[in-house]
C-alpha cells in the first residue's frame, strides 16, 4: 500500500507543477482587459475638450456643474431653451418705438439660426406702455420668471427708471436700444442719477443729443433765442435741459422752458405764454400725439409765425408728418442716424423680407447691436455640462457686458462703460421734413451734419 501511496502523491505534485508552468491559472487574462481599457479612459477625458467645447462658452465640464456666481445662476437643462425677454412699448402712441426694436431683436436671433450654445433661443416679453406704471408692472412679471437670462429694453426712459430697481434686485441685466435720459447711467443720486447694476444701453446718451440740437440751432441756423417744451418725462425733461444749457454756453438766450402733461390736447395756453417773448426756435422733445398737436397749434399763435419748430427722436416716426399735417413741412428732427453700410442695408432688407416694411423708427440698428451684445455676454458667461446643461452666472453676464470693448456694431464701434453707456453719440443727426414726408416718404433726409 505504501509504495502505491507514494506513487499517487508524486503524480499529483507533478501535475500541479506542470499546470503552473503552462499558465492556466495565471492572473494575466484578468489584467489584460484593464490594460486594454486604459487608452479608452484617456480618450474619454479628452472628448469634452475636443467635442463638447462650444464657441464662447466654457468647455464642457466633467462632472456636475457648480454655481459659484455671487448673485446666482440660471440653469438651462438639455433640450430646454435659453429665455431672452424684452420690455418694450408695443402698443398705443409709442408702439412704433417698441415694434422698431422688437423686429430687430427677432432678426438678430434669426441670424444665429435661432440658437445659442446648442439651445434654442426663446423670446418672451411684456408691453411697458411708455409709462412708469407700465415699466414697473412689466418688470415685476419678467423678474418673477427664474429662467430669464437677459432683457432687451426698455423703450422709454420713464419705464426704465421704474423697472430698474426690480431688474437689478433680481440680479438680471438689461440693455436698451432707445433709453436716452442721462440719469440712467449717472450713478450719483445727488445730481439726479438713478443708475443701478445691470443697466446698459446702445442708445446715445442725451448729453450728446442735446448738444447736437443746440449746436445746430446756434451754429447752423444762426438762431439766438431758444424756447423748450417737455412733457415731464425723464427723457423729455433731461433732453431739453441739456439743449438749453448748451445753448446758453454757446452765447444764446433761452427765453422759455415749460411743460405740458401727457394727454393734454389744448397746447394754446403754453404756446401763447412763450410767444410773449417770441423765440427763433422752439425745441419740443416729446411724443405723439402731444407733439402733433403742439406743432399744428403753434401755427395759430400770433408771434410764432416765423418760429422754427424742432422735435426729437420721440417724433422720429413715419406717422408724424401725416398726423400733424402741413405744419410738419419744414420742421427739423434730431435723432439717431446710421450710415448706409452694407451691413445696415442687409438689416433693412431682412426687415422688408420678414415684416414687409421698413423699420418704423430710428432705433432698429441699436436694438440689433444690443441683442448681439447681450447674447455674446450670455455665451461668454455660460458653463457647459457634458450633457449640454448650461449654468449661466448672473454676475458673469454683467461682467461680460461691462467688458464689451470695440464691438463692431451697425451703430458704430461700441464699448460699454462701468455704468452702462455703450454708445459714443456718433450715430446722431438732424433731419428735415418736407412735402415728400407728408406724402409718405420715410425716413427724411439728413441735413446736418452735411
Amino acid at each position: 500500500m505504501r509504495p502505491r501511496f507514494l506513487l499517487v502523491s508524486l503524480l499529483i505534485i507533478l501535475s500541479l507543477v506542470l499546470a503552473a508552468c503552462s499558465g492556466a491559472v495565471s492572473p494575466a487574462p484578468a489584467e489584460q482587459p484593464a490594460a486594454a481599457e486604459q487608452p479608452a479612459a484617456e480618450t474619454a477625458e479628452e472628448a469634452p475638450t475636443e467635442e463638447a467645447a462650444t464657441e464662447g462658452g466654457d468647455a464642457a465640464a466633467a462632472g456636475p456643474l457648480e454655481c459659484t456666481d455671487a448673485i446666482g445662476c440660471v440653469e438651462v437643462a438639455p433640450g430646454e431653451p435659453i429665455r431672452l425677454a424684452y420690455l418694450l412699448s408695443i402698443s398705443g402712441a409709442t408702439g412704433f418705438l417698441g415694434e422698431d426694436s422688437r423686429g430687430s431683436v427677432e432678426i438678430a436671433i434669426d441670424d444665429r439660426g435661432g440658437q445659442l450654445l446648442g439651445h434654442d433661443i426663446e423670446l418672451v416679453g411684456e408691453d411697458t406702455l411708455c409709462s412708469a406704471e407700465g415699466g414697473q408692472a412689466a418688470a415685476q412679471k419678467i423678474a418673477s420668471d427664474p429662467q430669464v437670462v437677459g432683457i432687451i429694453g426698455t423703450t422709454c426712459s420713464s419705464e426704465a427708471v421704474a423697472a430698474l430697481p426690480i431688474i437689478s434686485e433680481a440680479g438680471l441685466s438689461m440693455i436698451s436700444a432707445s433709453n436716452t435720459s442721462p440719469s440712467l447711467t449717472n450713478p450719483d443720486p445727488a445730481t439726479g442719477g438713478v443708475w443701478m447694476p445691470g443697466y446698459y444701453r446702445t442708445a446715445h446718451n442725451d448729453l450728446f443729443q442735446g448738444a447736437v440740437a443746440a449746436d445746430f440751432v446756434y451754429n447752423e441756423l444762426g438762431a439766438t433765442k431758444l424756447a423748450t417744451i417737455h412733457d415731464g418725462s425723464p427723457y423729455a425733461d433731461g433732453l431739453q435741459a441739456v439743449a438749453a444749457d448748451r445753448f446758453r454756453e454757446l452765447g444764446g438766450e433761452v427765453t422759455f422752458q415749460g411743460a405740458v402733461n401727457v394727454g393734454d390736447t389744448d397746447m394754446r395756453p403754453i404756446l401763447t405764454e412763450l410767444a410773449a417773448n417770441p423765440p427763433d426756435v422752439l425745441y419740443f422733445p416729446i411724443f405723439e400725439p402731444e407733439g402733433n398737436l403742439l406743432a399744428s397749434q403753434a401755427k395759430e399763435i400770433p408771434g410764432l409765425e416765423n418760429t422754427i419748430l424742432i422735435g426729437a427722436d420721440g417724433l422720429f416716426v413715419d406717422s408724424f408728418p401725416e398726423n400733424t399735417g402741413p405744419a410738419s413741412v419744414g420742421m427739423y428732427l434730431t435723432g439717431p442716424h446710421v450710415g448706409g453700410s452694407d451691413a445696415y442695408n442687409e438689416l433693412l432688407a431682412k426687415w422688408q423680407e420678414k415684416f414687409g416694411m421698413t423699420p418704423p423708427s430710428g432705433y432698429h440698428a441699436h436694438a440689433y447691436d444690443g441683442t448681439n451684445i447681450m447674447l455674446n455676454a450670455i455665451e461668454k458667461a455660460a458653463q457647459v455640462g457634458e450633457d449640454g446643461t448650461l449654468l449661466i452666472g448672473k454676475q458673469a453676464v454683467r461682467d461680460a457686458l461691462t467688458a464689451t470693448a470695440d464691438y463692431p456694431g451697425l451703430t458704430g464701434t461700441l464699448s460699454c462703460s462701468e455704468h452702462g453707456d455703450c454708445a459714443t453719440g456718433e450715430a446722431l443727426a438732424v433731419s428735415q421734413l418736407g412735402e415728400e414726408e407728408l406724402n409718405g416718404n420715410w425716413p427724411p433726409p439728413i441735413v446736418w451734419p452735411k
